[in-house]
């Protein structure tokens, strides 16, 4: 009798065993490959970013300067002789016409010589004449400043009802200030020139009528203000014309600023400054009155040779706001050549040059798009945009080599540094 065979049990998971053992395994290939990928991949670069608005913009040219006094005169002797010994030191004040500065002694038998009166007598005559031109300078000063500050007044109605232009408006009042700039000088020169011919009708009454065998000639002040220097303070002789004192007004200051030639030539009269650093809490206010034509050769502090100009303020600030500024004093200076109130800008580190055109990187989500862009003026921390970038977006400030058109980026809040 055959005997059939016995069948082999069925195990419903005898062939699926081996399928489940493999599963785990690739599984931890494929997060292997996806760690290594996430590794791989490039990460987000942290950038700061700035916001590109609308503002004001002031375009300046920073330079150091000095304030000096205005109108100084130099006080010389009217005569030769012994000088008794000069009790003034400098800031002492003085009064014109009034004030003995100096006192002169010479013999009589020189006052008295032929020639010298001749010469006294000639210089009388050109004194007479140098006081003549100086007051009619000064009455034309005046007259040109009653013009200017009429008109400045009927100018600035007219831009309080929008009829003019601020621009217009600066310039009116600038010519106002330059005018009455121009009859203080006019009114210095009037005095010192009243000062020369009393001098020297001094010194020829004295020669005519032989004071004595020792007179004296006192050396009064030309001008009220104070005693800015003393060139000769010990008794001694003296010779005429030497210098003696140097006296002055220190309220009424200017300030000369060296600018580089380059930039004197963008520098308008009128141009508003902004003097700090002087030692105040708050930054003084003045206006270009001239920009020297002569420009002069200065070595820099690194050696370097330089073409500077002179460029020369009035202080507009009243005297109370700035009684401790004084002759020879250092500021610095800004010196306005272009500013608006509304422009669109950009800070200075947003900029970068590419194939000579202007570039910048704009956040758009994630990413960082490159973007030509067309830019105005810039003062080295905003900068004007003309074209590329509309207000309100976001720019890369400070871009580094790792930043290119398209890499994905992260914002950095930097507010709180």
């Amino acid at each position: 009798m055959n005997a059939s065979p016995t069948p082999s049990p069925s195990f419903p998971g005898a062939r699926s065993a081996p399928r489940r053992r493999r599963w785990p395994v690739a599984l931890a290939a494929v997060l292997g490959v996806g760690l290594l990928g996430a590794g791989l991949w490039p990460s987000a670069q942290p950038v700061e970013q700035a916001q590109v608005r609308r503002g004001p913009l002031q375009v300046t040219v920073d330079e150091e300067g000095r304030a000096r006094v205005t109108h100084r005169y130099v006080v010389a002797a009217p005569v030769s002789g012994q000088l008794r010994r000069i009790p003034w030191k400098p800031g002492a004040t003085v009064v014109a016409g009034e004030t003995v500065l100096a006192v002169m002694e010479t013999g009589a038998a020189e006052l008295l010589d032929a020639s010298r009166l001749a010469q006294a007598e000639a210089r009388l005559g050109a004194a007479i004449a140098a006081e003549a031109a100086a007051q009619a300078q000064a009455e034309r000063a005046a007259a040109a400043q009653a013009l200017a500050n009429v008109e400045n007044e009927r100018i600035q109605k007219l831009a309080a009802g929008g009829s003019v232009s601020r621009q217009e408006s600066d310039a009116a009042a600038a010519r106002a200030e330059v005018a009455a700039q121009e009859r203080r000088a006019a009114d210095f020169g009037r005095q010192v020139a009243e000062f020369e011919r009393r001098q020297t009708e001094a010194v020829l009454r004295r020669g005519r009528g032989g004071a004595g065998d020792n007179p004296a000639v006192p050396v009064l002040s030309p001008v009220g203000g104070r005693v800015l220097r003393v060139f000769q303070e010990s008794e001694r002789v003296v010779n005429v014309g030497t210098p003696l004192l140097e006296v002055g007004d220190p309220a009424d200051l200017e300030v000369t600023v060296e600018v580089l030639s380059r930039d004197a030539v963008a520098i308008q009269p009128g141009a508003r400054v902004l003097l700090e650093q002087w030692g105040g809490a708050f930054p003084l206010e003045a206006r270009v009155r001239w920009v020297e034509p002569a420009g002069f050769t200065k070595i820099s502090a690194l050696g370097v040779e330089e073409q500077r100009v002179n460029v020369i303020c009035d202080l507009v600030t009243p005297v109370a706001q700035r009684a401790t500024l004084g002759d020879e004093y250092r500021v610095e200076a800004r010196i306005v050549v272009w500013e608006s109130a509304d422009t669109l800008i950009v800070p200075a580190g947003a900029l970068f040059r590419r194939e000579g055109g202007w570039r910048v990187f704009v956040i758009d989500g994630s990413r960082a798009r490159e973007r030509t862009v067309r830019v105005g003026r810039g003062n080295g921390v905003f900068t004007e945009v003309v074209d590329g970038v509309a207000s309100g977006e976001t720019v890369i400030v400070y871009p580094g080599d790792r930043i290119r058109n398209g890499t994905r980026v992260k914002r950095l809040d930097v507010s709180a540094r």
